[in-house]
């Protein structure tokens, strides 16, 4: 047995990973764009709304301008992976938020190993993976007296930085190249 022993609560773990893919219209780019998450994750993707009109980008209020996918478990961590090899395993400082979550973007989605169609066309997306400890849950769940998690089981940008790089061995830079 070793001296020092591990606290399984503190472990840091993917909680959801949120794939979108906003296309800035609606019709028939954005089934298409819905088209390229179903094939990535093998799930059913959600339709996003726009809150206000913009004349100056032609979107109105309501208007159907995005896709997106939330993804758990291993096959979050799967698709992770691969999102990161497109990034070479390098992301920025400012891609990691203070509440220990991170995203980033890649332009084409054909880099992560789908083959390319000519009738879909190439898709950009942004990652978002959120990140929490075991027991993060249990406030949420309770009736009465609901409690806050704790200032130590709290995820910092630190923390999450140190587990990327050490979960995945990759490089966070100051700024960009």
């Amino acid at each position: 047995m070793s001296d020092e022993k591990k606290n399984v609560m503190k472990e840091i773990k993917v909680d959801k990973m949120v794939l979108n893919c906003c296309v800035g219209e609606s019709g028939d780019r954005l089934t298409r764009a819905a088209r390229v998450l179903e094939q990535l994750t093998g799930q059913q993707p959600v339709y996003s709304k726009a809150r206000y009109t913009l004349r100056s980008f032609g979107i109105r209020r309501n208007e159907k301008i995005a896709v997106h996918v939330t993804v758990r478990g291993e096959k979050a961590m799967e698709i992770l992976e691969r999102g990161l090899k497109v990034k070479e395993y390098e992301l920025l400082q400012q891609n990691f938020s203070d509440t220990g979550n991170f995203g980033f973007g890649i332009n084409e989605h054909i880099d992560l190993g789908i083959k390319y169609d000519p009738t879909t066309g190439i898709y950009g997306m942004d990652f978002f993976v959120c990140l929490t400890r075991a027991g993060a849950v249990l406030p949420d769940r309770r009736k009465v007296r609901r409690g806050r998690i704790g200032s130590p089981h709290k995820i910092t940008k630190e923390d999450a930085i140190k587990w990327f790089q050490d979960r995945f061995e990759g490089v966070v830079l100051a700024k960009a190249v």
